[in-house]
Formats: structure tokens, C-alpha cells, sequence
């Protein structure tokens, strides 16, 4: 509160004459947030591209605003420019014949999964910071002991992670596993359809 305060170049006390609480300068916060880039675009009739589109978008706000991921996971945000977003989302999912709950179901896990995936991508930006040490550097060091790993025979599926695996050591590794998590989200929704568009 005092930073917002101190923004708005007011004291910290006049900003209880309009919010109640801390709590409720976050839900704007948040709300404001789901209105950047105009708010989410109309349902196109294309389900997938639609709930892409609201994940790829998704993504891209919470690297541009690593402080909304734990507030988002909370309670849901009321403000109008969340609701819309929901709406959205449903209204992609609705021509479908999902019952509401699967609907809101599908939603929320789409939700955590690009919340899971960008918190992951940026404790990983935050680790290269801290440290300095890249990820290709940082692999290179460890290579002896994954190497010891791999011999002694413990772990036969991470062994084949760490010889054959081509994604985690791709140089666009975050994207193209990004894409790959959601495209198999997708596919389980579309194998579950109740009726076929």
C-alpha cells in the first residue's frame, strides 16, 4: 500500500478511503491485469485455437508479472476483466456438451498448468541469475555425475532422459515443452468430447 502510495503521491491512510484493504488492491491488480492486450479476443468457434490462444497469452503475462502467479492461484479474482476472461474461456468450451463442471474443470486445469509450467521457467531464470551460471554451463558441470548415474544402472528411464531425450537439452527446451504439455491437454479433452464438432 505505501508503494502505491507512494506512486499516486498521496499517503498510504487516503488509499483506505477507496480500498478496504490490501487484499482488495491485489484483486485490482489482478483484475487490470486481465484486461492488458484488450482483454481476451471472442471465441472463434475453434476450441483448441481458442483455449491456445488464452494459454500462449496466459504464459506471457505471468513472465511479464511473476508477482500475480501466487495471488492467481488463490481465490479467483471477482473484477470484471477476470469474469470476462472466465466467460471467454467457458464460452469456448460450452458448443461442446461438457457439463458446467467439466467445463469450469477444464478451465482451472488449464489455469494450472500454465501457471505450473511459467513458475517453473522463471525459478529457472531466477536460478541463472542468482548464480550465473547458464543452463547449458551448469549441465556441462554435472555431466560427470549424470554420467555415474547413467553407468551404474539405478535409474534406467532417467538414463534414457539423460542419452536419448532430445527436449531437455534443445536450446527452446521451455517453449517446445510448453507446447508439447498442452497440445496433450488438448488431445485428452478432445478424446473425452461428449459430441463431435
Amino acid at each position: 500500500m505505501r508503494r502505491v502510495a507512494k506512486e499516486l503521491g498521496t499517503g498510504t491512510a487516503s488509499l483506505y478511503r477507496y480500498l478496504a484493504s490490501k487484499d482488495d488492491l491485489l484483486d485490482l491488480m489482478l483484475d487490470a491485469v486481465a484486461a492488458e492486450d484488450g482483454g481476451p479476443p471472442a471465441p472463434t468457434g475453434d476450441w483448441r485455437g481458442d483455449l491456445r490462444t488464452l494459454a500462449y497469452r496466459s504464459r506471457a503475462t505471468i513472465h511479464r508479472h511473476p508477482w500475480m502467479t501466487s495471488l492467481a492461484a488463490g481465490r479467483p479474482s471477482l473484477g470484471p476483466n477476470s469474469l470476462d476472461a472466465t466467460e471467454h474461456a467457458l464460452a469456448a468450451l460450452d458448443p461442446l456438451g461438457f457439463d458446467i463442471d467439466v467445463m469450469i474443470t477444464v478451465v482451472d486445469t488449464l489455469h494450472a498448468f500454465v501457471r505450473g509450467y511459467a513458475i517453473g521457467e522463471l525459478a529457472q531464470q531466477e536460478a541463472v541469475r542468482r548464480s550465473g551460471v547458464g543452463i547449458q554451463e551448469w549441465m556441462d558441470a554435472h555431466a560427470p555425475y549424470l554420467d555415474k548415474v547413467v553407468r551404474a544402472g539405478r535409474h534406467p528411464l532417467l538414463a534414457r532422459v539423460i542419452r536419448d531425450a532430445e527436449l531437455p537439452h534443445a536450446a527452446d527446451s521451455a517453449e517446445r515443452g510448453f507446447q508439447l504439455g498442452l497440445e496433450r491437454l488438448l488431445d485428452g479433452w478432445e478424446a473425452n468430447l461428449p459430441i463431435r464438432p
